[in-house]
C-alpha cells in the first residue's frame, strides 16, 4: 500500500515514508553456476523465511508524485528497504494501479542500481521488477556476489516463479522504460568460485 499523497506532483526534501506492500522483492543466489557459451544459470534461494507482505520504506532527495500517469518519481540516493532486503539507485519509478487501494506493478531503477539481502549483492546499471510476473531484470555491467563468490556478465534475469536466475554476457540494451544506459560486453560470463580447503 502507498499511504495518502497530494493529487498534484510535488518534491520534498529527503523523503522517508513506509508506502509499498510487495508480493516479492527478493534477490539471493546459491553460486551452483554451469557457464556454456556465454551464459550462467544458476539456483535463486526462495528466501521462504522473508515477509514479502512486510511495508517497504523508502528514502530519497526528491518524490514527484504523477497521480494522472499513476507512479510516483525517486530521484537522488534513493533507498528501498523491506526487512532485510534493500534496493539502491539515483533514480526509480514506481508504477501503480488503484482501482481500491494503491498496488504497486513495476519497478523501474536506473544508476548504479544495487539489490543486496545480507552477504548476498547484484549490481547492474539499470533494473526493472514486474511484479505481476515476478521477474526481476538487471542490464549492463552486472555482478552478482556471495560472499567471496562473484559471477559477472551483461544480462541478469531472475524468475522467482521458478527459483531458476541466469546470466547473459551480452547486455542487449536497458530495460524498456529504464532510461538508463548500457555497455555492451564482451559477450562472455566470467567469476570466481572458492573451493574449500581440505584439512591438512
Amino acid at each position: 500500500m502507498i499511504d495518502p499523497l497530494p493529487s498534484s506532483p510535488r518534491a520534498t526534501d529527503r523523503v522517508s515514508t513506509r508506502v509499498l506492500a510487495l508480493r516479492s522483492l527478493a534477490c539471493g543466489f546459491a553460486l551452483s553456476a554451469a557457464v556454456v557459451a556465454g551464459s550462467a544459470h544458476l539456483d535463486a534461494q526462495t528466501f521462504g523465511k522473508h515477509n514479502s507482505n512486510a511495508p517497504v520504506n523508502f528514502g530519497a532527495d526528491r518524490m514527484e508524485l504523477q497521480d494522472k500517469q499513476k507512479r510516483v518519481v525517486l530521484t537522488g540516493n534513493v533507498d528501498i528497504t523491506q526487512e532485510d532486503l534493500r534496493l539502491q539507485a539515483a533514480r526509480t519509478t514506481l508504477a501503480y494501479t488503484d482501482a481500491q487501494t494503491v498496488q504497486v506493478q513495476r519497478i523501474d531503477a536506473a544508476g548504479g542500481v544495487v539489490v543486496t539481502r545480507g552477504d548476498q549483492r547484484a549490481s547492474g546499471n539499470t533494473a526493472v521488477y514486474d511484479i505481476p510476473r515476478k521477474i526481476i531484470t538487471m542490464v549492463g555491467n552486472v555482478a552478482l556476489r556471495r560472499g567471496k563468490d562473484t559471477l559477472n556478465g551483461g544480462r541478469l534475469v531472475i524468475d522467482l516463479n521458478t527459483g531458476l536466475s541466469s546470466v547473459d554476457g551480452r547486455s542487449g540494451g536497458a530495460p524498456s522504460g529504464t532510461g538508463g544506459t548500457t555497455t555492451t560486453s564482451s559477450g562472455r560470463v566470467t567469476g570466481t568460485f572458492n573451493v574449500a580447503k581440505k584439512a591438512s
